[in-house]
């Protein structure tokens, strides 16, 4: 396309247009959670069908890097100059870790003001901390000899499955449970780990097919399930805390629980750790980013709300968000789409699509949002 481009080191990539003496950044990711279960679609076909692109990455984030890539394309081809060095960087390791975002800032310069087309419209002015901790609890004689599900800490658990000691098939059946021979295994419903509420957690009814046989079980599902020492009660105006259980395993009279912690963008991570402590089990933190909380009537914010109120015919304010996103990566970074108010669930969840109207709107927001920000 006749664009400066880098690659640094298959972590990062950037597409440079423009030479002003400040920096605007786009930042978006090419790295996906797993597939999952329950695919009705290739989940990396690409397929074209019903006015949708379907596969894994079409809204998250793979189709919104596109459209932001031909936003600047279009604008190279009308002759625009910006007054600004526009940065379209892509990451790979957005979704597990940030690494990414790390070697980027150590090998070229992040700039300190830019967007992400990683999130929701109209402006997602804060987003949450996020906080991955994997708790121990200890078993002496568990009543299971195998328990695993999940398989991204960022994903509702859709798939759970257990090897009993002994089976009741009765109490299997009430909890909708299968049965397999001598293996059990509960299907739930996947979902963003910053939003458990759209999903089903698998984890749940196996622990609850257990929990009459094991003290221990009991108070795993009293800790990360019923909320028993309220963590989930702390809240401010970015919204709740949210506590998602995602990934469990048994091991060597150790079942842990890797857990997807959003808090409120107000509060501190100390805060949460404190609470954790009141469970009593070991526990480690995996992962830990700090909120994200940019003013609300910074000209950043107040031109993109112009431009989606352009576009769409909707007045809007600025929303907060327990998702994390590169924008937190930036001095002043804002979340932009591509998901839209009263959109299905789609991200990470089978049958991602973006649907081909919305990518038509997509460009032309980015293109406008773009040109009014470094023009």
């Amino acid at each position: 396309m006749g664009f400066e481009t880098h690659n640094y080191d298959g972590y990062a990539g950037d597409v440079i247009y423009g030479d002003g003496p400040e920096e605007f950044a786009i930042l978006c990711h090419l790295d996906v959670v797993p597939a999952g279960s329950g695919w009705t679609k290739d989940p990396f076909g690409g397929l074209v069908e019903d006015g949708k692109i379907w596969g894994r990455g079409a809204v998250d984030d793979k189709g919104p890097a596109i459209c932001c890539l031909y936003a600047l394309k279009a604008l190279k081809d009308e002759g625009f100059v910006p007054s600004k060095r526009i940065k379209l960087i892509v990451g790979c390791n957005e979704e597990s870790g940030w690494a990414c975002i790390e070697h980027y800032k150590e090998v070229a310069s992040m700039p300190e003001t830019g967007f992400s087309p990683d999130a929701d419209f109209p402006v997602i002015y804060a987003e949450k901390g996020i906080l991955h901790v994997r708790l121990h609890f200890r078993m002496e004689r568990a009543p299971f000899l195998f328990l695993e599900g999940g398989s991204s800490t960022n994903m509702v658990c859709d798939y759970c499955e257990a090897t009993p000691r002994s089976l009741t098939v009765t109490k299997a059946r009430a909890l909708g449970i299968d049965i397999s021979g001598k293996k059990i295994c509960s299907r739930g419903k996947s979902a963003h780990g910053s939003t458990p509420e759209k999903g089903e957690n698998a984890i749940l009814p196996i622990l609850r097919f257990f929990e009459e046989k094991s003290d221990v079980v009991r108070y795993a599902i009293a800790c990360v399930f019923d909320d028993m020492y309220g963590l989930k009660q702390m809240k401010d105006e970015t919204g709740s805390l949210t506590l998602s259980p995602n990934v469990i395993k048994y091991r060597k009279k150790d079942l842990q629980i890797l857990c997807d912690i959003r808090y409120p963008a107000t509060m501190s991570v100390d805060s949460v750790h404190a609470v954790l402590k009141k469970f009593g089990v070991p526990y480690e933190t995996i992962h830990h980013q700090a909120p994200l909380l940019c003013d609300r009537r910074s000209p950043l914010i107040t031109t993109l709300l112009g431009v989606y109120e352009e576009c769409t015919g909707r007045y809007a304010e600025p929303v907060a968000i327990g998702g994390g996103t590169y924008a937190r990566a930036l001095k002043c970074g804002v979340g932009f789409g591509p998901e839209m108010p009263g959109d299905p669930p789609l991200v990470h969840q089978a049958n991602e699509y973006i649907s081909i109207e919305r990518v038509e709107l997509l460009l032309n927001m980015y293109k406008k949002a773009i040109e009014r920000l470094t023009k």
